[in-house]
């Protein structure tokens, strides 16, 4: 039997993903990559530091098999389930990008103008780090949950604060790529 390398369709992933929502839903769970890292800085230790890290962790230890999971699903798609072919991106979107000064685009999922070790340990892309990450980090926490717990959890359990956030989601990610991208690149 030959091993098809292609995405799935949506209609293969689709109900699957509806399947995961329904059966936390069923067993009153709630899904969010984000509740991990207060998990794992629990498990660590910083209960003993700050209030907000004191909690029943380990009632939480399933919600990190959906992030492990999730690396292993990444590298099994990666290594084993792709044909590593180009993407096929729009001319403008192609265009755009060399504009910016980037090369080889469609080659891989990660610029290496961005995501090389070069443009990572320069002091422009630690700033960008520190900046990028405080930001997530405070949204995240203000927003009360991240954009996987708002988008699949909230929406499928139709909360008015999540279609809220995922809408803030939408707008800040129009505004960085059509405003403040261009003026870092």
């Amino acid at each position: 039997m030959e091993l098809i390398l292609q995405p799935w369709p949506w209609y293969i992933s689709g109900p699957i993903l509806a399947l995961v929502m329904f059966l936390l839903v069923y067993f009153g769970k709630t899904f969010g990559v984000s509740s991990n890292l207060r998990t794992l800085c629990s498990i660590g230790g910083a209960g003993k530091h700050a209030e907000f890290f004191r909690f029943d962790w380990k009632s939480q230890l399933w919600n990190l098999t959906v992030v492990f999971g999730a690396i292993l699903g990444g590298c099994i798609a990666y290594f084993l389930l792709s044909d590593h072919s180009l993407m096929q991106l729009n001319t403008a979107t192609v265009l755009q990008l060399q504009e910016f000064g980037f090369d080889n685009i469609g080659e891989s999922l990660v610029p290496m103008e961005m995501f090389g070790s070069e443009a990572v340990f320069s002091l422009k892309g630690i700033t960008i780090l520190v900046i990028g990450g405080f930001l997530v980090g405070f949204g995240t926490r203000y927003a009360g949950g991240c954009t996987s717990g708002h988008a699949i959890t909230g929406l499928s359990n139709l909360q008015i604060p999540s279609l809220i956030a995922v809408t803030g989601f939408f707008i800040g990610g129009l505004v960085m790529t059509h405003f403040i991208l261009p003026l870092l690149f």
